[in-house]
């Protein structure tokens, strides 16, 4: 188990995303993951009240309304949930009146008494900083969120939050939320992996698999012929370095009888300040995967070698 920074969360080291809730997975096929996950486990999700309105015919809070039937349907001891603020239609930005409505809402589709994770999902600069800190932490003041955090936060942004919190004597951020993996490293690890070392914040990585090419189901530098969601976005990375770390995922995984997923997984779970990855299952038996990635242990020079095949340097303009 693994605690999420200053906060009293213990959890397995792996996220599962619900992202896909009401979106590549109906309801029924969600219910399946969730369960299959907790039996496996797992017992931290995440999620946001935005998940999944850009499908036809959802309006945002599908993801959760999943989650919140889901967890009427089971009452599961011990389950953190995770959601985040910002992008809902009805609910967009970070003005105070926004981010305590949106909280409110969130509450009543997931069926519980208090967001144990809130995020800011994205910074909205058109709000001040100090007025979006002060609704955060009246949240937790009134019990109806555990713990703060924020998600596409730049540096500075963290700190400025952090010391406006601390102005204010409101809680303090425990964790963040960054796009973090073994093909889009540098900016979380030269900017906000130190800002969470100086300031005991955990970090919880979305696109862990790299929209799913860190599974290895592209293999060649013509992924975006594969007729999925996400293989357009995934074939931005299907280069002959990234095919190179695919490669070398798929030998260390098969010294630890895992899959090249599980095995990226475990390369994040092992970087600085990282608590647990995010990662998303749209069928019942890619839910294993995540799991041994939340427990295979990786040898220091497997990490290392890792860690070197997937360096990248800009290019100089």
């Amino acid at each position: 188990m693994t605690r999420i920074g200053t906060s009293d969360l213990d959890i397995f080291p792996l996220s599962l995303g619900g992202n896909v809730f009401g979106w590549t997975a109906d309801r029924d096929t969600s219910f399946a993951i969730l369960d299959e996950f907790v039996a496996g486990g797992g017992d931290f999700i995440d999620t946001a009240d935005s998940y999944s309105s850009w499908v036809p015919g959802n309006t945002g809070g599908d993801s959760e309304r999943i989650i919140g039937e889901w967890l009427a349907s089971r009452r599961p001891e011990g389950v953190v949930v995770a959601t985040k603020v910002s992008q809902h239609p009805e609910f967009k930005g970070l003005s105070a009146a926004n981010v305590r409505a949106a909280a409110e809402a969130s509450l009543q589709r997931l069926g519980v008494d208090a967001i144990d994770l809130y995020y800011a999902h994205f910074d909205d600069e058109s709000v001040p900083l100090a007025e979006t800190v002060g609704a955060f932490g009246a949240l937790v003041e009134d019990s109806l969120v555990r713990n703060v955090a924020v998600s596409n936060y730049s540096a500075d942004r963290i700190r400025e939050w952090i010391g406006l919190a601390k102005d204010q004597g409101v809680a303090l951020p425990v964790a963040i939320q960054p796009h973090y993996n073994l093909v889009h490293r540098n900016d979380v690890e030269e900017s906000i992996v130190p800002v969470a070392e100086e300031f005991d914040l955990s970090l919880v990585p979305y696109f862990a698999l790299a929209k799913g090419f860190l599974t290895g189901k592209y293999r060649s530098t013509d992924a975006s012929s594969h007729a999925s969601p996400r293989a357009a976005a995934a074939s931005q990375y299907a280069t002959d370095q990234g095919l190179e770390i695919i490669e070398t995922l798929e030998g260390i995984g098969r010294a630890h009888d895992v899959s090249i997923a599980a095995t990226a997984l475990a390369w994040l779970r092992a970087q600085p300040t990282v608590a647990a990855p995010i990662a998303s299952a749209s069928r019942v038996e890619q839910v294993k995967d995540l799991l041994d990635g939340g427990r295979v242990e990786l040898t220091a020079d497997e990490i290392s070698q890792l860690t070197r095949v997937s360096e990248w340097t800009p290019a100089k303009v």
